[in-house]
C-alpha cells in the first residue's frame, strides 16, 4: 500500500475516535444523570425578599423576611441598606442563622437599638452536658462575617447578643455608632476577630450586665470609641482573652473617665484571662485616661479581678498606663511602657501582684518628651517585682514608689537617670530591696539619692549598686539579710 492512503486511514480513523469521545459526553442527559437539583439551586439574597440596597429605600422588613424565612445564610450583595428598627434573629424559630457578606455590603442603622439582635436561648454554662437539645440543633454558632454597619441614629448600634451559643463575629466593621458589639445578659464561647469597631460615640465592644465564660478578642481594630475600647461592667466573666489588638484612642475629653481597657467589678467579677501581644495608647488629653484599667470591689475582697495576664504589649500616651484598683493576682511582664503623663503603673490596695521585666522607658522621637512615667504601690500587700527597667522618670518624688505597703520583694531592677529619687519606700513592713542597680549620671544631676527609706520597720536592703545617697531612716530596716523576722498579723 502507498504512503498515502496509509496516512488517509490513520487520519480517519483519528477522527472517529474524537466523535465517539465527544459524542459519549456531550450526549443529552437521561434523567439518572441528572445531577441533584439541589446543586443548581440558586443562592438566594435579601434581594429576592425585597431589599433594595440603595440607602434610601427602608429595607427592615424585606431583611427580617430573610431572616424569617429560616434559610440560613442571610446574605448581601454590595449595596447599602437602610433600616429603621433593629433586625432580631431570634434563634430558637429561625434555626441556625448567619449574616453574611463579603465586605462590600453596609447595613445604615437609622433607627435605636443594634442593627442585628441575635437572641438565644441558652441557661446552661460552657460545659457540653449543661447545653439543651434544641440549642445545638437549631441556636448554635450564630455568626456575622463580612459587613460594615454604620450608625445614623444617635441610640443605633452595631451588634447585641443575648442567650447565644458560639456566637462568632468576624470581618465586622462597625463606625459612628453608639456601641460596636454589646454582649449582655447570657453568653457562652464567644469569638470577636477581624474587626473594626471604629470612631463610635459609646463603647467599642461592652460586656454589659453579662454571664459569659469563654470569650476570646483578636487581630481587632478598636479605636477611637468615645467610651471606652473593650468595657465590662455588673458583670460576671471568666476567661476573657484579647489578642494582637490595636486598641487606641478610646477616650474623649467630653465623657467621664473610662479606659481603652476597663474592666470595673465594684458590681460584678472578671477573673482569668489575658491581655497579650496588643498596642494599647492615646489619649492623655482625656480625664484620668488609662491604657488598662481593673477596678476591683474592695481591698477586704480584692479577688473579684484577676488571675490575669497583661503581656507582651506597647502602652503609651495616657495619664496612667496600667492601674489597678483592689485586684489580686494580676502578672504584668515583656511589655514596653512610656508617654504616661501621671503614672506607667499604679497599683492600689491589691495584692499578689507580679511584675516582671518590663521596659519603662520614654521615646525622644515623641513630643512632648516630659512625661513622668513613675511608678507607684500604694496600700499592698504580698508582692514581687523584679526585673523592671525604669529611666528617665521626671518631676516626681522617686521613680519607684513603694507607700504602705507589706511583704514586698524587689529585686533585680535597674532604676536609671530618675528625678529626685530612684526607689522610695515609706511607712513599709517587711520590704526587701535586694540586687538592684539604681543610679543617676545625668549631669545635671546634684547629689541624687538611690534608696530613701521612711516609717516602717524590719525592711532588708541588701546586696544592692548603689551611686548617690541612701537616706535610711532609723529603725525602718533590720541590719542582716539573715535576720528573723516577726510574723505578719
Amino acid at each position: 500500500m502507498s504512503r498515502l492512503p496509509r496516512l488517509v486511514l490513520f487520519n480517519g480513523a483519528i477522527l472517529t475516535l474524537l466523535l465517539f469521545v465527544w459524542t459519549s459526553t456531550h450526549q443529552p442527559m437521561t434523567e439518572a444523570r441528572q445531577p441533584d437539583s439541589s446543586s443548581y439551586r440558586r443562592i438566594l439574597t435579601v434581594i429576592d425578599f425585597g431589599a433594595v440596597g440603595d440607602g434610601k429605600a427602608d429595607d427592615t422588613a424585606a431583611i427580617q423576611r430573610a431572616v424569617n424565612s429560616g434559610i440560613g445564610d442571610v446574605r448581601f450583595p454590595r449595596g447599602a441598606y437602610r433600616i429603621t428598627k433593629s433586625i432580631k434573629v431570634a434563634l430558637d424559630e429561625t434555626g441556625p442563622t448567619s449574616i453574611v457578606a463579603n465586605g462590600t455590603a453596609r447595613i445604615i442603622n437609622a433607627g435605636p437599638g443594634a442593627a442585628i439582635v441575635f437572641v438565644g436561648t441558652h441557661q446552661g454554662t460552657a460545659s457540653p452536658h449543661t447545653v439543651t437539645g434544641n440549642v445545638w440543633e437549631r441556636q448554635r454558632t450564630p455568626m456575622i462575617d463580612g459587613i460594615e454597619i454604620v450608625g445614623a441614629h444617635p441610640q443605633a448600634s452595631g451588634i447585641e447578643a443575648t442567650g447565644t451559643m458560639q456566637a462568632i463575629f468576624t470581618r465586622v466593621t462597625v463606625r459612628n455608632a453608639l456601641h460596636g458589639i454589646h454582649l449582655t445578659t447570657r453568653n457562652r464561647n464567644v469569638i470577636i476577630s477581624e474587626c473594626h469597631l471604629y470612631d463610635n460615640h459609646g463603647i467599642g465592644i461592652f460586656l454589659d450586665h453579662l454571664n459569659l465564660h469563654q470569650v476570646n478578642i483578636t487581630n481587632c481594630h478598636i479605636s477611637y470609641n468615645d467610651m471606652g475600647g473593650i468595657v465590662a461592667r455588673d458583670s460576671e466573666i471568666r476567661n476573657l482573652h484579647i489578642g494582637s489588638c490595636d486598641i487606641e484612642g478610646n477616650m474623649s475629653d467630653q465623657t467621664a473617665p473610662t479606659a481603652n481597657i476597663l474592666l470595673d467589678t465594684r458590681n460584678g467579677t472578671v477573673r482569668e484571662g489575658a491581655i497579650v501581644g496588643c498596642t494599647i495608647q492615646h489619649s492623655h488629653n482625656a480625664p484620668n485616661s488609662a491604657n488598662v484599667r481593673f477596678i476591683g470591689k474592695s481591698r477586704q475582697e480584692p479577688q473579684k479581678v484577676g488571675h490575669f495576664t497583661i503581656g507582651d504589649n506597647a502602652l503609651s500616651d495616657v495619664a496612667v498606663n496600667v492601674e489597678l484598683i483592689n485586684a489580686r493576682g494580676v502578672t504584668i511582664m515583656g511589655n514596653t511602657f512610656w508617654k504616661a503623663f501621671q503614672q506607667n503603673l499604679l497599683v492600689t490596695g491589691s495584692s499578689n501582684i507580679v511584675v516582671g521585666p518590663n521596659l519603662f522607658d520614654r521615646n525622644p522621637d515623641y513630643r512632648p518628651n516630659d512625661s513622668p512615667n513613675g511608678i507607684v504601690f500604694r496600700d499592698c500587700a504580698d508582692c514581687t517585682l523584679t526585673g523592671l527597667h525604669i529611666n528617665n522618670t521626671l518631676r516626681v518624688p522617686a521613680a519607684l514608689i513603694i507607700e504602705e505597703c507589706d511583704w514586698f520583694n524587689i529585686t533585680a531592677c535597674s532604676v536609671l537617670d530618675s528625678d529626685n529619687c530612684g526607689i522610695l519606700l515609706r511607712n513599709c513592713e517587711h520590704c526587701r530591696v535586694s540586687d538592684c542597680l539604681v543610679r543617676d549620671s545625668r549631669p545635671q544631676s546634684q547629689q541624687p539619692i538611690a534608696i530613701s527609706v521612711t516609717g516602717g520597720v524590719e525592711n532588708q536592703i541588701v546586696d544592692n549598686m548603689f551611686v548617690g545617697r541612701r537616706l535610711i531612716e532609723e529603725g525602718t530596716t533590720s541590719s542582716s539579710a539573715g535576720k528573723k523576722v516577726r510574723k505578719a498579723n
